[in-house]
C-alpha cells in the first residue's frame, strides 16, 4: 500500500475577496501561511517521497510551508497540469455578484458541474482531461513503485483525482466541496484501488 495525500492551498487573497482565481496567480493571505502550517502538523505523522504541486505561486508556497514546517527536503515536481481550472470571463469577478446578475443554480452550475464550462473557460471535465492523464503516468507511476505522494493542488485539479480514484459519477462530484488546507489521506493499491480514506479536518 502507498499513501497518496491531496491538499488544496491555503486561503489565497482572492478566496478572501470571493473571487473566481483560475490561473490568475495570486498570493497567500496570512490564514493561507497559517493553513499550510496546521495542514503540515496534520500530516506530520506520515512520510512521503515525493511531492507534486502546480505551476501556480499558491499551490507552491502552501507546498514550501509545508516542507518548511515538517523540516523536509523532499523532491518536488511543477507542473501545469495540476493548475486550477481557467475561468475565462469569470476571472477576477465577485462570485456573489456573478450570483445577481446570472442565478445561484447557474453559478454553481459553473462551479460544480462536470461538463459547463463557464463563459470562455473549463469544464471540470476539460481540467480532468489535463490532470488525470498527468495523475496516472507520474503520480500513479510512483504509486506503483511503492512511494507515498504529496499533491499540493487546487480545488478542481484536486476534485478531478478524487473523482478518478472514488470512481465519482458525473451528478455525485458536482456536490464534492475540497477546503483549503485540509488533507485527504488515501492508501491505494499499486492498481490505483481506495483502500481507506482519512480527512484531516
Amino acid at each position: 500500500m502507498s499513501l497518496l495525500i491531496l491538499i488544496r492551498h491555503g486561503q489565497s487573497l482572492w478566496n478572501l475577496e470571493n473571487r473566481f482565481t483560475g490561473w490568475v496567480d495570486v498570493p497567500l493571505t496570512a490564514l493561507g501561511r497559517e493553513e499550510a502550517r496546521a495542514a503540515a502538523e496534520k500530516i506530520r505523522q506520515y512520510r512521503f517521497d515525493v511531492a507534486y504541486t502546480s505551476s501556480l505561486t499558491r499551490a507552491q508556497h502552501t507546498l514550501q510551508i509545508i516542507l518548511e514546517t515538517l523540516e523536509l527536503d523532499t523532491p518536488v515536481i511543477k507542473d501545469q497540469a495540476l493548475n486550477e481550472r481557467m475561468y475565462g470571463e469569470l476571472q477576477g469577478m465577485n462570485k456573489d455578484e456573478m450570483r445577481r446578475l446570472y442565478g445561484e443554480e447557474q453559478v454553481k452550475i459553473w462551479r460544480r458541474s462536470y461538463d459547463v464550462p463557464p463563459p470562455g473557460g473549463e469544464a471540470l471535465k476539460d481540467t480532468a482531461a489535463r490532470t488525470i492523464p498527468f495523475f496516472e503516468r507520474c503520480i500513479m507511476g510512483d504509486i506503483r513503485q511503492g512511494k507515498n505522494v504529496l499533491v499540493v493542488a487546487h480545488g478542481n485539479s484536486n476534485r478531478a483525482i478524487v473523482m478518478k480514484i472514488e470512481n465519482l459519477s458525473k451528478e455525485a462530484v458536482l456536490e464534492l466541496n475540497l477546503e483549503t488546507g485540509v488533507p485527504l489521506v488515501y492508501s491505494l493499491s499499486p492498481e490505483g484501488q481506495v483502500e481507506s480514506k482519512v480527512v484531516l479536518d
